[in-house]
């Protein structure tokens, strides 16, 4: 089954992700989920190896988009990803420095595993790239809407570095899927990148945080343990509902409404950043009962 170029594409803004992170930064810095705070680093420590992959692949396809739309937007993604896994990189080197050294042998294999995935097919790593951005969403959607539970108190910087992440993320949700639909149309490719892309993300995340969690000394802990397992059924019970529309057949990321949320942070962003320096990212109040947008 054939699936078509949709059309229109969004608007996207490139920001610089201007986070400070110093050296006292805590690895557990949602003090009433310490483990959650590790799974999230988890997910941080893939970034610097995946978005460096996605890049490449739009880039390569963009070379022969279709048309200038197509080629704007997959130019824009690659520009937001770059920021992305360096910002990620910088907060990930200072939870190295705090002694996590478990974390190179990781990083080490997965920089091993996507050289060789780089080596597959165009339409393969494309496909891999459309499932995963297929699981943003419903990612996005999960952590913005139940950002006061899980963030409360939470260290503010790290707090909207993941936030900016998150809504960039939504931002440019269609760019994956249109420049795989662009370049290699197909429903079963693409429905099986879904699983690909996603879950070999989740493999990877879950090997960063039980790293860090043996270090922290919880992995052996039955408590903490449990409290793993429950952030895992939550992030199913969040991501999971978007993950399976993506695999049906007629799935567009054009049908999946933003969180209000998403878009009052990009139209406050666009109002406070006119005529300023783009180097500056105010950050969320953790403490705020709402905790609104911080612009």
């Amino acid at each position: 089954m054939a699936e078509k170029t949709p059309k229109p594409v969004l608007p996207i803004t490139v920001r610089r992700g201007a986070f400070e992170f110093p050296a006292d930064t805590p690895a557990q810095w949602i003090p009433h989920a310490p483990e959650f705070s590790q799974m999230i680093n988890g997910a941080s420590f893939v970034m610097p190896h995946l978005e460096p992959f996605l890049i490449a692949s739009i880039t390569e396809a963009a070379k022969s988009a279709s048309s200038p739309e197509i080629a704007k937007e997959a130019h824009e993604f690659c520009m937001q990803e770059s920021q992305h896994y360096r910002t990620h990189r910088r907060f990930n080197d200072v939870l190295l420095a705090r002694g996590y050294d478990g974390l190179r042998k990781v990083e080490a294999d997965m920089a091993a595993s996507y050289a060789r995935l780089s080596k597959r097919s165009l339409q393969t790593r494309l496909a891999y790239a459309a499932g995963f951005e297929a699981m943003t969403i419903g990612l996005t959607a999960w952590l913005v809407k139940h950002r006061v539970k899980l963030f409360s108190g939470a260290d503010a910087r790290v707090t909207s570095f993941i936030m900016w992440h998150m809504v960039e993320e939504t931002e440019h949700k269609l760019v994956a899927y249109d420049v795989y639909c662009d370049a290699t149309p197909g429903f079963w490719r693409r429905a099986y990148g879904v699983l690909h892309g996603s879950f070999d993300v989740m493999r990877w995340t879950r090997r960063g945080y039980i790293a860090l969690l043996k270090h922290d000394g919880r992995w052996r802990n039955l408590r903490s343990r449990l409290r793993v397992y429950g952030w895992v059924l939550r992030f199913f019970a969040g991501a999971g509902p978007a993950l399976l529309k993506a695999l049906l057949p007629f799935h567009d990321p054009r049908h999946v409404k933003n969180h209000p949320w998403v878009d009052e942070w990009i139209a406050a962003y666009a109002r406070a950043d006119a005529g300023k320096s783009r180097d500056e990212m105010k950050l969320i109040d953790t403490s705020s009962p709402a905790m609104p947008v911080p612009f």
